[in-house]
């Protein structure tokens, strides 16, 4: 009994060029994948550098030419705040890890826009925000408390080469004529009231310096 042989259409060569672009694709994908989660596990363990290098890459990060890393969770509206002005901002500070060093106090705190009244990186970043938005900091340790002449609170609790990172939600930004104008009528309220002129500003003064990790 014979068979007989049923010859197979042949292939196509574009069906093969195709097959071949598939197979590509399908390493591809896997390679990057492999990629992503290398970078991602160097990320997590490997230096703070490291993270730096792979969190610029993320969406909606952007960073300063100081190498302050921030990224806008929430817009907010109105001006940015300039020097001699104050901002009242709730925040809270984390390590990379996301262990929390400096809860915020749980209500919003007065920072004034000087040369050193924050570290370097928290003040550059608080000049970048509008009251009602919500902000994410990623401070580099030359920054924060390893900056020149900056020192840690607690250098056990917050060492001093340690990168920060911080959510901060402006509330209010106090314009420095304001301010002024603020200690104006406290003197004038503490010489009524037979207070030495120049005095420290009482309870209805403007806002004290604050210091993020304090």
């Amino acid at each position: 009994m014979s068979v007989t042989a049923v010859p197979l259409q042949p292939v196509k060569r574009a069906y093969k060029v195709w097959l071949w672009i598939g197979v590509l694709l399908a390493v591809a994908l896997a390679f990057g994948l492999a990629w992503l989660g290398t970078r991602e596990q160097v990320a997590a363990k490997g230096t703070d550098a490291q993270y730096l290098a792979w969190n610029k890459g993320r969406p909606g990060v952007q960073v300063t030419a100081s190498g302050l890393q921030y990224q806008v969770l929430e817009a907010g509206e109105g001006p940015t705040a300039g020097e001699g002005d104050y901002v009242i901002a709730n925040y809270e500070g984390r390590f990379r890890d996301g262990t929390v060093f400096d809860p915020g106090g749980g209500r919003p705190v007065p920072f004034p826009i000087q040369q050193g009244s924050a570290i370097p990186g928290f003040l550059e970043g608080l000049k970048l925000m509008q009251k009602g938005g919500k902000y994410r900091l990623w401070i580099p340790a030359n920054l924060a408390y390893g900056a020149p002449g900056v020192q840690s609170p607690d250098p056990e609790r917050v060492p001093p080469d340690a990168m920060l990172v911080f959510t901060v939600s402006p509330e209010r930004i106090i314009p420095a004529a304001v301010v002024q104008q603020m200690m104006m009528q406290q003197m004038m309220q503490q010489q009524q009231q037979g207070g030495a002129p120049g005095g420290q500003p009482g309870a209805g003064g403007p806002p004290p310096q604050g210091v993020p990790g304090q």
